[in-house]
């Protein structure tokens, strides 16, 4: 085993078990133990000689007994840090101290004269003596690598919050923090590609963001999400007048043993998803899924529609020649993948026939 380093006065373990290898250099260190040269200051070398790092391989020479004593170490540092975090309202606090900290700059240009107030400037009518007083524009925080060891954690920030029955009051009259807030209320979606987007609208906005309540949600959010799909749907729309559209309606039935009615609408624009309904007491009768496409087509527009695409159950192959009774200018066209689908399944029901004889 290797002995610590000599004449070391360093608080941290890291040094007793690693030694700069240029003492010019103070991020480069190489192990005691094993001779590895590690670039990133002492803190390389604990996560070196502790191991479970990803960043970095670990020591394969280093005692238990090291490799324990600097795990300890830098878990009694990180509760420290955290510790640290925990304390309330550090940003308020902050912001107070740098507005007290930020008074007017006085520049005096003749000496011994007494500074005057913010704004004010006097000139001798004995000389060219002048006294003017400056004023620096306050410039915003900038944050650096230290904020991250004082910035409050969110989780423990939110549980302080809820616990003094505190929120963040959106103010009025900055239209500039409403409108970054709703944006990131209206991302808040975790199973898609708009999670990213989301935290970044939210980390746009700042510490202290209320969350949105259940009412906010339902109501004026889910009106905006309602605005912004029909104006995404106004250019399919307007394809539709210009080049005809096709009416696919796709069956299902869920867990609870309902049919379901999926209708979309294809055209050059694309295929865009309209509407779901309950058609349980629809689907095994001809006439009413008749009437039930007959009020689609009336609803997209009946000089827009040029086709109808069903799957070939007996009430909507029924349902099709129906409609194309009372369209003359539409087609009614089976679903060709669910053909298919039927046809593999004649197939495989033949082959099982064959192996059972």
């Amino acid at each position: 085993m290797s002995t610590p380093s000599e004449g070391s006065s360093r608080k941290d373990p890291g040094w007793q078990y690693a030694h700069l290898e240029n003492p010019q250099n103070i991020n480069r260190f190489k192990c005691n133990f094993c001779g590895k040269i590690s670039n990133g200051g002492v803190y390389r070398v604990k996560q070196h000689l502790a191991g479970g790092f990803r960043n970095i391989t670990a020591c394969p020479k280093c005692p238990a007994e090291v490799r324990e004593e600097i795990r300890e170490y830098m878990t009694k540092k990180k509760k420290e840090k955290e510790e640290m975090n925990m304390l309330p309202h550090f940003d308020e606090l902050a912001n107070a101290y740098e507005e007290d900290e930020e008074d007017d700059d006085v520049e005096v240009i003749e000496r011994g004269k007494r500074p005057l107030a913010h704004g004010s400037e006097v000139s001798s009518a004995r000389g060219s003596t002048t006294i003017s007083i400056v004023s620096k524009t306050k410039k915003p925080k900038q944050k650096g690598p230290i904020d991250v060891f004082f910035t409050p954690n969110p989780d423990v920030v939110v549980q302080n919050r809820k616990a003094q029955g505190k929120q963040t009051r959106i103010d009025a009259n900055d239209p500039y923090r409403k409108e970054l807030r709703e944006r990131a209320c209206i991302d808040l979606q975790v199973n898609c590609d708009s999670f990213g987007p989301m935290i970044e609208a939210i980390v746009q906005y700042g510490p202290g963001m209320k969350p949105p309540s259940y009412h906010e949600v339902r109501v004026p959010l889910l009106k905006k999400e309602i605005e912004h799909t029909n104006n995404l749907m106004k250019g399919h729309r307007d394809d539709w007048v210009k080049y005809g559209c096709s009416i696919m309606m796709d069956g299902w039935t869920d867990k609870k043993g309902r049919t379901l009615l999926n209708f979309l609408v294809n055209c050059p624009k694309g295929t865009m998803f309209v509407e779901s309904i309950d058609a349980s007491s629809h689907s095994k009768d001809a006439e009413k899924m008749f009437q039930l496409i007959e009020k689609f087509v009336e609803r997209i527009g009946e000089a827009n529609v040029v086709q109808i695409v069903t799957d070939s159950a007996a009430a909507t192959v029924l349902a099709g020649k129906f409609l194309e009774a009372k369209f003359a200018h539409l087609y009614w066209t089976p679903c060709a993948a669910h053909c298919l689908d039927l046809l593999l399944e004649d197939i495989f029901k033949i082959t099982k026939s064959q192996e059972s004889i």
